[in-house]
């Protein structure tokens, strides 16, 4: 997590995922690569993605070489690599566009409350931010990055996308609460003295569960975004359906 107008949050290296087949260590690479030139928009040479990424310099410029011929990444002439057109199918792809299609009600729900608003969905185990939107007019503002994930058992957008399912055994009463009311505020839970406040957004099935989140380090204004969130969900859950 960053803080807007603060310190930029420290940059996270992006494991290697190493199997024992040569193809799939091969692809597990090439993704990564992908990944961490995607995450940087300044781009990176192939030295660079080769010490993010820890492989020889030749094999990085094998890996980004492909990636290039299939336009997910493009070489410019200062000699780094950015991300390339070919990626925007790929994102427009995922969940017919799910992100572009909620973007500008999103949009105008942070900035109508001056905090960050994010889209999650449930992925196995975790929740994944698939859209971060921080308001326009504020200086300082708490932020994460697209596409972080965090365990499925934690924190207000958790909950929610538990609450999205059906009951599991020995789920949390704080799941059940949610369920039965349709919201729930958290504070601490993932970043220490941070409110989570997430409302599900209801979607038919095979859609995974899906929620709206606010988070701010003032309690006062996630209980006043409350009502705001609740009906930029339920408008979702109509647009979506």
């Amino acid at each position: 997590m960053s803080v807007k107008g603060g310190i930029a949050a420290t940059e996270q290296p992006i494991p290697v995922v190493a199997t024992g087949a040569p193809g799939s260590q091969t692809l597990a690479r090439g993704l990564t690569a992908l990944q961490v030139v995607a995450a940087t928009p300044g781009g990176l040479t192939a030295q660079q993605v080769a010490e993010r990424i820890g492989v020889h310099r030749t094999i990085a410029y094998r890996l980004l070489s492909t990636l290039a011929q299939f336009r997910m990444v493009a070489k410019a002439e200062d000699g780094r690599y950015r991300p390339a057109a070919g990626l925007v199918a790929l994102g427009a792809s995922f969940d017919n566009n799910l992100r572009q299609v909620c973007l500008p009600r999103l949009r105008a729900l942070a900035d109508e409350l001056s905090t960050t608003v994010s889209m999650l969905v449930a992925e196995g185990d975790h929740q994944v931010a698939i859209a971060v939107i921080v308001p326009t007019q504020v200086a300082y503002q708490l932020s994460f990055h697209e596409g972080s994930r965090y365990p499925l058992d934690r924190g207000a957008a958790g909950i929610a996308l538990l609450a999205s399912m059906p009951p599991r055994p020995e789920e949390r009463d704080l799941v059940t609460l949610t369920r039965e009311q349709g919201w729930v505020i958290t504070h601490g839970e993932i970043e220490p003295n941070t409110y989570g406040l997430a409302v599900p957004v209801h979607r038919l099935p095979p859609a995974p569960a899906t929620c709206l989140n606010l988070i701010s380090h003032r309690e006062d204004v996630v209980e006043r975004g409350r009502d705001a969130v609740i009906k930029a969900a339920e408008e979702l859950s109509v647009i979506l359906n």
